[in-house]
């Protein structure tokens, strides 16, 4: 069945609807709400607190139209009984058909707080007599081009009549487990008749997805040959005498990292590592171990990591430790000759060790005797990337390295096929971050600090979470803070930095920062993947409700890389208090897994399990909120349903198929 057999859904709807990954009416049926209206009951506006989202029935007095600002707007002076407040649209001249003098409901967020009275942000609205929407629970989808909510909600009540639903967990399970009917949760999803309705049938969905994921990796786990090809010759004493070019010593974890990698390489079975820990733990100087051990070994070892910048920092540094090999950095940047030559070595054997990006991994790039390949923020690289790179040795084993802590019980889910290591100490050396949230009232000695610090030549970096602001005007976008900054401190140099950039660009800012020709960088959170810039003492996070906690305390990691005391602003864009309870963790804690649980406990395994880390087909699942313990069942009925008691062969092709479609899930 075609969008188009839906009724509304023309053909330029259908494009828009295909902006958002929706192709067929399946994919519309997976389209879950991003949010939902609570309009069971009416507000008196006087009562509201700032940033409150509330139903209220008002009487519309005037209707002010501007087209002429730089953000055109219409305004309307309504009033609630004997108060009085403003509605504001941004950019949507279309309301002002809509409006008119008389008694309207209206929805939409609440502002009190900056001293011109209270305003309302593009709120929805109906005319009271003709009320037929703003009533009930209704939820609230993301959107693109020109399609409404009212569009997309017909087209999804449409696509839950027409679609088969079928739950692919035994049904003896499905009973033991009490677990209702998978259909009815999609209908709970998109028409709840409560909150508590809407939860139910999102813990149902995430626990049937977690169940296919789950049981993917059984499949992929027992189809392996994982037999050991390439033998290591270097021993303990070799390992040690290497260690000791370090100008520092060993942490206990670094050093457990290190015996857990001998042992593996040892062995009669590939390794298949993941390396695990807390910002500034030391994790590289463990990956060199490894290298270290390959190449006395006789073979070759490759380094891959997401950003050039980061490549060419992770290539310096072991050209730095392996004097006596031939090392080079191997990048989309790098001189057509050059590259010609590089891969020409990599061929003949003649370069022992490359670090890169992608680029190592495109198909003209051959090895003589790869076997032992690293991947950096192993967050960055879907599964077929890794096995791309591996897959030009013979048996190769592979570390993947991750900054960002994974709780414990998940990590044991999600990773049940790969060695985990933990580094939880951190050198000596490392200071401590201090953090601190910051108010409004505040900004302007932070702004004098900011410039105190130029003087005394250290840099600072202003995050923001886009790259445009709202209509709202809620979030700082990068741009705006960019020339907001530079007009505020006209003395120190400040460097703008964002995703839209082209890759040389960015890499050329990143350079130039680390060089010290900006005292400032105003960026987005691209800088979040470990660069290193030792005069760097000072993170300014804007709107930092907006992260999640273990991304906050990633940007953190961005200082305190030298020898100088550095600091972490935290500037939080609403005043809620779960907003309030969630910074205060960053600000209380430097445990990067003691966040994380937290995180998890706070946020619910949705957002936990967020796009970045779970990729494409579980972005949507991950748009609803469930309780982690979701999980945790669905591990349960997949080693039940693999025990030997079912039949699960159609399982097993049903998960073999959903691996296919999982490939940047699996091991991210």
């Amino acid at each position: 069945m075609q969008l188009t057999d839906l009724k509304f859904v023309s053909e330029k709807r259908e494009k828009d609807l295909n902006k958002l990954n929706i192709y067929t009416v399946e994919d519309l049926v997976r389209h879950f709400p991003r949010d939902y209206l609570d309009l069971t009951k009416q507000s008196l506006l006087k009562d509201a607190y700032h940033n409150d989202y509330v139903l209220v029935a008002c009487e519309v007095l005037t209707v002010e139209v501007n087209r002429h600002s730089r953000r055109p707007y219409v305004k309307a002076g309504c009033r609630q009984g004997n108060y009085f407040f403003s509605a504001l649209w941004f950019n949507q001249m279309y309301v002002a058909e809509k409006l008119g003098r008389g008694e309207f409901l209206f929805y939409g967020r609440v502002n009190n707080r900056d001293g011109m009275g209270c305003t309302m942000f593009n709120p929805q609205f109906e005319r009271a007599d003709r009320n037929a929407n703003l009533k009930g629970i209704i939820p609230v989808y993301p959107l693109s081009g020109a399609l409404t909510q009212g569009i997309v909600r017909v087209a999804v009540r449409q696509a839950l009549q027409r679609v088969e639903i079928v739950s692919n967990i035994p049904a003896v399970l499905q009973k033991k487990y009490n677990l209702p009917p998978l259909k009815e949760a999609y209908r709970k999803v998109h028409n709840p008749q409560n909150k508590k309705e809407a939860e139910q049938g999102a813990a149902r969905i995430a626990l049937e997805e977690y169940f296919l994921l789950i049981s993917a990796f059984k499949v992929i786990k027992g189809g392996r040959d994982d037999a050991r090809l390439n033998r290591y010759f270097a021993t303990r004493e070799d390992l040690n005498g290497f260690i000791s070019r370090f100008p520092f010593t060993f942490t206990a974890g670094q050093t457990a990292a290190v015996e857990d990698i001998f042992e593996n390489l040892n062995s009669p079975h590939v390794m298949n590592r993941l390396l695990q820990g807390d910002v500034g733990s030391g994790k590289t100087a463990v990956a060199l171990a490894g290298i270290f051990m390959a190449v006395k070994s006789g073979y070759q070892a490759a380094m891959i990591a997401p950003t050039e910048v980061l490549a060419r920092q992770n290539a310096a540094l072991i050209k730095k430790y392996f004097p006596d090999y031939e090392t080079c950095a191997l990048t989309g940047s790098t001189p057509a000759a050059e590259k010609k030559e590089i891969k020409k070595k990599l061929a003949s054997g003649a370069i022992g060790i490359v670090c890169g990006t992608h680029a190592v991994i495109q198909q003209d790039v051959a090895f003589r005797k790869l076997a032992f390949v690293v991947c950096d923020e192993q967050h960055r690289f879907g599964v077929a990337q890794r096995a791309s790179l591996s897959g030009k040795g013979d048996g190769c084993d592979v570390l993947i390295m991750s900054a960002t802590p994974i709780p414990r019980t998940l990590s044991l889910i999600f990773y049940g096929d790969l060695d985990i290591t933990t580094i939880k100490d951190k050198p000596a050396s490392r200071q401590e971050i201090t953090t601190s949230i910051v108010l409004p009232h505040r900004y302007e000695d932070m702004y004098r600090y900011v410039s105190g610090c130029a003087k005394q030549g250290e840099q600072t970096y202003f995050v923001c979470p886009k790259i445009e602001g709202d209509d709202e005007g809620t979030v700082m976008s990068v741009t705006e803070l960019y020339e907001e900054l530079r007009a505020k401190m006209p003395s120190v140099k400040i460097a703008l930095l964002h995703g839209k950039m082209k890759d040389s660009v960015k890499n050329d800012v990143m350079a130039a920062f680390k060089a010290k020709e900006y005292d400032c960088l105003v960026s987005t959170t691209v800088i979040e993947v470990g660069v290193d810039v030792p005069d760097a003492t000072t993170m300014i996070i804007y709107n930092a409700e907006r992260f999640g906690l273990s991304q906050l305390h990633q940007l953190r990691g961005r200082v305190g890389r030298g020898d100088k005391k550095s600091y972490c602003f935290l500037l939080p864009g609403v005043d809620t208090e779960e907003a309030a309870a969630r910074l205060s963790v960053i600000k209380n804690s430097s445990d990067g897994f003691e966040i994380a649980e937290a995180d998890l406990k706070l946020r619910g395994g949705g957002d936990f399990m967020g796009t970045r880390q779970s990729g494409r087909v579980l972005s949507e699942i991950n748009k609803l909120r469930f309780p982690v313990s979701v999980v945790f069942t669905a591990k349960a009925i997949s080693d039940e349903a693999f025990s030997g008691i079912f039949d699960v062969r159609q399982l097993t092709a049903i998960a073999a198929q959903k691996y296919e479609s999982l490939k940047d899930v699996i091991l991210n």
